[in-house]
Formats: structure tokens, sequence, C-alpha cells
């Protein structure tokens, strides 16, 4: 369903979409990188245990390097589930689904070319390394030189790379997925309702400022903004220019009293905003950013840190909601958002005093 929306700089028409599909993708990466998203490393490891060997080895050492597959899954077919995922794949020769699913064609991204090239060369070169070791390798180690050698291995053999993702996703969906879909679907649905009643009486720009806890784009937007939510980004966004027209909005819908890790009764939100509150640096960074909008080198030398310190301190508060983030061209801006602590009294107070028929009476 499409809803006109007044302008930014120039019309905007928010598109409304929902699939578990875009959650197939999502819950794969966060599952490879559960440090990032602040969850726990071995709960992680043990859902990807499940996984059988041969897959288990492919998706680790792919899908660090996997773009989500935003357009890809937005020209699938209804209901865009992991069934559709699949349906989709099969209709594509082996040779060709890594490169469709990336959109490698249509791509604007700086690697596009370059992976494109591999495919057809069915080989790898030390230019090719170097051309692409700035642009996909930024978080050690998953994303270290070495491990990007492996996925360039694999790359490079197209048909045996498309025919083991298509096996490497099912063996994943039913392992874990395939339940947890079922879980996070009404989430997705309340979710997007949600985002709907916020659209009412927020503009284009505020509502993106909303939905993500904090995020403030200063670009615009365009013709076109497809608003998805999702699960397991939750509390970042992914905001990727689709067509030259459309832009997606994967924003994270998961409440802040619901758990990543299913069958966690503490509420993975709260305890995020928790941990990033208890460290007194933060404090200090909240107190200077309540006065006045600030970046990380200004909040480096008047804490007299160093940058990679302040830049982590950030990242917290972000993860937990506690500041606004805007980006101007390449710089990162910082306020503070404390209407933030009101949601956090509110679910610390209601998770301490409301106790789930499903959990054993404290003795």
């Amino acid at each position: 369903m499409i809803d006109k929306t007044q302008p930014t700089a120039t019309p905007t028409t928010l598109v409304w979409e929902v699939g578990t599909a875009y959650e197939l993708f999502v819950s794969l990466q966060v599952l490879h990188a559960p440090e990032y998203y602040e969850l726990r490393p071995s709960w992680a490891a043990g859902i990807r245990s499940r996984i059988p060997l041969i897959e288990r080895t492919f998706l680790e050492e792919v899908v660090p390097f996997l773009n989500l597959p935003l357009s890809w899954i937005y020209r699938l077919s209804k209901p865009k589930d992991a069934r559709a995922v699949f349906y989709a794949l099969k209709q594509i020769e082996p040779a060709d689904r890594g490169i469709a699913l990336l959109d490698l064609r249509q791509s604007l991204r700086l690697e596009s070319k370059r992976l494109l090239e591999i495919a057809k060369r069915r080989t790898w070169d030390k230019d090719d390394l170097a051309a692409l070791v700035p642009i996909l390798c930024k978080e050690e180690p998953i994303q270290s030189e070495e491990a990007l050698i492996k996925y360039l291995d694999r790359w490079s053999h197209p048909d045996d790379f498309g025919k083991m993702l298509l096996l490497a996703l099912q063996a994943y969906n039913q392992a874990f997925f395939e339940k947890e879909e079922q879980r996070v679907e009404p989430v997705l649905q309340a979710g997007l309702e949600h985002a709907r009643q916020l659209s009412k009486h927020l503009g284009v720009l505020e509502l993106i400022t909303e939905l993500s806890q904090g995020f403030r784009p200063t670009e615009e937007i365009g013709k076109e903004l497809i608003i998805v939510p999702d699960f397991w980004m939750t509390p970042l966004i992914s905001l990727e220019k689709i067509s030259p027209d459309q832009k997606l909005f994967l924003f994270g819908a998961r409440p802040s009293t619901t758990s990543a890790i299913p069958g966690d009764p503490v509420p993975d939100g709260l305890l995020r905003t928790l941990k990033a509150l208890a460290d007194p640096t933060r404090l200090k960074i909240l107190r200077y950013l309540y006065q006045e909008e600030l970046g990380p080198s200004e909040l480096s030398r008047r804490l007299d840190l160093r940058g990679p310190t302040i830049i982590h301190h950030l990242r917290e508060l972000r993860l937990a909601g506690l500041v606004i983030l805007t980006l101007r061209g390449q710089e990162k801006r910082y306020r503070a958002r404390l209407d933030a602590l009101d949601s956090t009294n509110i679910d610390l107070k209601g998770f301490i005093t409301n106790l789930s028929k499903d959990e054993p009476d404290p003795q």
C-alpha cells in the first residue's frame, strides 16, 4: 500500500513492505557477527553448530562478505518469505545465483564490477585482492585479508558457489530459521503498523529518526522510500538506494521489552541501555552531548581520550538509542537523546514488577 507524504526537498512517496525473506538474510549476518549486534557469541555459535559441517563452513566463509540482497528481495513475489527465496533461487542457474542475489549487474557498489570480472574469468589474482581489501576488509577478524582470500576462492568457482549457496541457506533454514520465522512475523507486522501510524503526524526525515532510534539523515530521500520492519537488526538500520528513484529503509522493529534470543526473559534492549549507562566515560559524553552537537574528534579533545576509544563509546550509546546520529557528508555528529531514558525507566520497572507465567517464582 502506498501513501503520499509531505515533501523533504522533493515529494517522497512511502511504500510499506513486510516480509520474513529480509529476516532470513539479516539473521544470518547477525549470527556470524553477534558481538557487533551485542549478542552472546556462545549462543550464536551454538545455533551455527546445528548446521551440517560442509554448509556451515561455506556460510562462515562467505556471509561476512555478502551484502544484504535488499533489491533482490524487494523484487520477489509475495509472500516474501523463506519459501519464496528458495523457489526464486532454484529458478536461477547455479553459476548466476550469487551474481543475481547480490544484484551485481545493476549495483553501484565499488566492488561489484571486480566481482563480476572474477566470476567471468573464474579466477582471481593479486590485483583483485589489492582492489577489494580496502572495500571489503573492515571488521577483524571475520573480514580480514585471510578471510577474503577464502571468499574469493569460493567466488571464483561460480557454479559450485551457486550450488552451495542454495544448499547452505536451506540447511540454515532447517536448523534455525524455519521456527524463528514463525516467532518474528507478528513482530514485523506490528512494527509496520506502528510505522504507518507514526507517518500520519511525522515528516519523512522525522519518521526515519524515530524508527531508527536516533539516526537523522541529512540527504534528500528521493521520490520513493520503501519502509521495511526488521527484527534481528534492531536497533541498527539500513538505508540503501536500490534504484535511481528508490531507497529502501530497513529499520529495527523489535520492541525494547522483547529479547532477540528465543526464550531469554531479559530483553536485550533494556540490558544494552543499562550497560551503556553503567560507564562513567559514557555518562560524561552524554553530558557534553546534552549541551551541544559534537563529533568524535571534539569529544576526544574534551575528554583527553584517543579517537578509537571515543568511537567505541559512541557506538555503545548509539546501540542503546541514547544519541542522535547525524551524517554531514563523511562527518558523524552526535546529540544526546535523553527522552530514551524515560522509556528505559518504564521498561526496567515493567521487567522487575511483571513475572511471566513461564518463569519460575523466585525463592
